[in-house]
């Protein structure tokens, strides 16, 4: 079932392939890129180029094209300095701006935590998610629309990419998620600040689970704003780059947005969903959903019961307090978070069983809730030195 997926698709916003079952080995195989009948000059600058991001214009539009279509359009720092560039540019000399990512498989699934990983604390595993997250606040407070297409994997570091946009397309082949917990992470990119912010305690279900969200899922849970068949997107893309003023950008998305066919996956759960992660702890939950007694409730703690339990109980605190901050307060709060688990944390020994070694039998320490103390999950949330603070 695990696949040569996991080499990419953890994002340093990370991400659990282990998961991702229907499109293991993906990562594999050449990846084609979208062709239509008429490419625009931009779809065919993406083919013949080798850059990992290309960063186009197209008088008075930009466009960001993610373009490591066999790593699922992961990215890394270089990346990151690139767009983050490109965005600073366009703000001020564009109207809008398109996020897209190259081939068929993933807008992007993440970035390449196993490098960081390896590092340790490093000045360059620090600055990944230092200007990471800064990137993060800017598209935050984009003052141009900012148009993300998630049509494909969307994870971690894309998740980070697209959900803090104005506008997020999903489509058919959208397939969302924030399964950090997995691999003794925690859902960060502003994981925070939107989680809670989503219907009831979706927010927190997703962050603790890490459960998948398939095409139209994405949009009747608010992670996207609009719904698109897959292969309406290069019509969609003309249709934007065409637009003649940036204040038609709503009603052009409506015109090609449409319902999912499928209702909300979760919605038969949504009451019990609310219940049970309504406890004032991670304990509290697995007593609820110990108490609720369904089918559900036993797949879902089968699923809690292999993540980390340091990094569920950080993940608890982290939303709890994200919901009363604003999103550049949630990534000041998560670069600390970052910081310390880099540091010391359950994040080796996960990504080591998940990615390097694959055993898929991570130690964790401590390996129960129980012993997880709160001095223990206090620690993670402890100011840096003034110095080392994310500045935003």
């Amino acid at each position: 079932q695990q696949g040569p997926i996991h080499r990419f698709a953890y994002a340093l916003g990370h991400r659990s392939c282990g998961h991702l079952p229907l499109v293991c080995g993906a990562a594999a195989t050449s990846t084609k890129t979208k062709t239509t009948s008429s490419p625009s000059p931009m779809a065919f600058a993406a083919r013949q180029s080798s850059s990992s991001v290309l960063a186009t214009e197209s008088s008075n539009k930009g466009m960001i094209i993610l373009n490591r279509p066999k790593a699922l359009n992961a990215i890394n720092l270089e990346m990151v300095r690139k767009i983050y560039k490109h965005l600073k540019k366009c703000e001020k000399s564009k109207s809008l701006l398109i996020i897209k990512g190259t081939g068929e498989k993933a807008f992007c699934a993440g970035g390449d935590v196993r490098a960081v990983v390896e590092a340790g604390p490093t000045d360059e595993s620090k600055s990944f998610f230092r200007e990471e997250y800064t990137m993060n606040a800017l598209i935050g407070n984009y003052k141009i629309p900012y148009i993300a297409l998630i049509d494909g994997i969307t994870m971690g570091g894309g998740v980070g990419l697209s959900v803090h946009g104005k506008y997020r397309v999903a489509t058919d082949r959208t397939l969302f998620a924030m399964p950090e917990t997995a691999i003794g992470l925690f859902p960060d990119v502003g994981g925070s600040y939107f989680l809670p912010r989503l219907q009831g305690k979706l927010g927190l279900y997703l962050g603790l689970t890490g459960y998948r969200l398939k095409g139209g899922d994405a949009f009747h849970a608010g992670i996207a704003t609009h719904y698109c068949d897959s292969g309406k997107i290069p019509d969609l893309e003309e249709a934007l780059l065409n637009c003649p003023d940036a204040d038609e950008v709503p009603e052009l998305l409506q015109k090609f947005h449409c319902q999912p066919a499928k209702p909300f996956s979760l919605e038969p759960v949504m009451e019990r969903i609310n219940q049970t992660f309504a406890a004032d702890s991670v304990e509290g939950i697995m007593e609820n959903l110990q108490s609720d007694g369904s089918e559900w409730a036993h797949k879902t703690m089968q699923s809690l019961c292999k993540m980390s339990p340091t990094s569920m109980k950080v993940t608890f605190r982290q939303l709890e307090l994200g919901s009363q901050l604003s999103l550049a307060q949630c990534l000041i709060m998560e670069y600390r978070l970052a910081v310390r688990h880099l540091e010391c944390s359950d994040f080796k020994e996960g990504v080591r069983a998940l990615l390097i070694d694959k055993d898929q039998q991570p130690k964790w320490e401590p390996a129960s809730l129980a012993d997880v103390s709160e001095e223990h999950v206090q620690w993670f949330f402890r100011k840096l030195p003034d110095t080392e603070e994310l500045k935003l």
